[in-house]
């Protein structure tokens, strides 16, 4: 079973979950998952942009957090460990609703993330939401090897938080409040990107006209 194959999407995943669907998660590359979700992110960008036109970026990437907050409410009551560090299955899919949260926001601002540049970013910004640093860097190319660095590293504190089926209740609040502490420093890193290239873009301006001033003048005096 492919990783296509086992997920069309969050909502199909989170319908169907099963032993053999956490396995073939945990063995996805994580430039898959990105890519895979690139599409689907589109998709759900162009719906809250036709549902909530007026609204701003900021509000648009939370409607996008709430979305992400709904499904994490689901995954608390995920069971079974996989991969080297006996990761919990609730962990594993909070790995990756995470990436395709950062996916959805980088595409809200229109980030493009078909370079390897950008979706390293993608990696990093999960990393250091998590409170653990850079990834792309480090090298984790398996969701499941992704789930088990961010275990490792920031600890059951500040990433998920592998409770017994009993406290899915609690599981499942401690999930959506998480999603909401990530969602939010993803918002702060896209919308500090774009802000930066409106700043560019205005200094550039002044430049591009002066030179043209320049070269009207200069060709000005040539002729007399």
């Amino acid at each position: 079973m492919t990783f296509h194959e086992a997920f069309e999407d969050l909502q199909t995943m989170l319908s169907r979950l099963s032993p053999e669907h956490l396995k073939t998660l945990a063995r996805a590359r994580l430039d898959e998952v990105v890519l895979a979700e690139v599409g689907r992110a589109r998709t759900r960008v162009v719906e809250i942009e036709k549902r909530y036109p007026s609204a701003s970026q900021r509000e648009r990437a939370q409607r996008l957090i709430d979305a992400k907050k709904s499904l994490a409410s689901a995954i608390g009551g995920v069971t079974g460990a996989f991969g080297l560090v006996g990761i919990p299955g609730d962990l594993l899919v909070m790995s990756w609703l995470q990436i395709a949260l950062v996916v959805d926001v980088a595409t809200l601002y229109k980030v493009n993330l078909k370079g390897t540049r950008a979706r390293n970013e993608v990696l990093d910004v999960v990393g250091y939401a998590n409170g653990v640093g850079p990834l792309a860097r480090t090298g984790p190319r398996l969701v499941g090897t992704l789930a088990g660095r961010l275990l490792e590293k920031g600890g059951l504190k500040t990433f998920g938080k592998a409770l017994p089926v009993a406290a899915a209740p609690i599981s499942a609040y401690l999930n959506q409040r998480h999603i909401q502490q990530v969602g939010e420093q993803v918002i702060r890193f896209y919308a500090g990107l774009e802000k930066a290239r409106v700043k560019s873009a205005r200094a550039k301006k002044p430049a591009n006209a002066a030179g043209r001033s320049g070269s009207r003048s200069g060709g000005s005096t040539s002729s007399r």
